[in-house]
């Protein structure tokens, strides 16, 4: 499931279509000091190989993640036109705690999926802005929530 998400942020560098974000970060367009800005100091730093560059992965949890959220990641490193930038946000990872996110508030938040359908025994709502949410069984409250860049239009 996440090189699947990894996989389609890595497609769609070349989009120039809104990103979906949340707070102010916008994966393609945020990078490393706009993300400290927002969430403060990292838990913790990783770094990880992505189609053969470095790239930091930023995790914050515990007391340092943000009000609502068991966990958030932030990747970061993405191939632009301009080459690869590694401190512009390629993927951020949100672990809602329950009942944060509902389908209902996600649906208020960021409008109508461009599609959906279901992983395993998961329900997931896809937005061509880039999100991915992946629902409980009943589809109801959000477990996981994916920021990517735009994603391409299916010709």
């Amino acid at each position: 499931m996440g090189t699947l998400v990894l996989a389609l942020a890595l497609l769609a560098t070349a989009v120039l279509a809104e990103a979906a974000e949340w707070q102010t970060v916008r994966p393609g367009v945020s990078g490393q000091n706009d993300v400290r800005t927002q969430f403060g100091a990292p838990t913790r730093i990783a770094s990880q190989k992505v189609e053969g560059y470095d790239s930091p992965q930023w995790v914050y949890e515990g007391a340092q993640a943000p009000r609502g959220m068991v966990r958030v990641v932030v990747d970061f490193g993405m191939l632009t036109p301009q080459g690869y930038r590694v401190d512009v946000v390629r993927l951020m990872t949100l672990e809602p705690r329950p009942g944060i996110f509902t389908r209902k508030t996600v649906t208020e938040g960021w409008g109508e999926p461009d599609a959906s359908d279901v992983e395993g025994d998961k329900k997931v709502l896809r937005y061509r802005s880039g999100l991915f949410v992946y629902f409980d069984k009943e589809g109801w409250v959000a477990e996981r929530m994916y920021f990517t860049p735009p994603q391409p239009t299916k010709p």
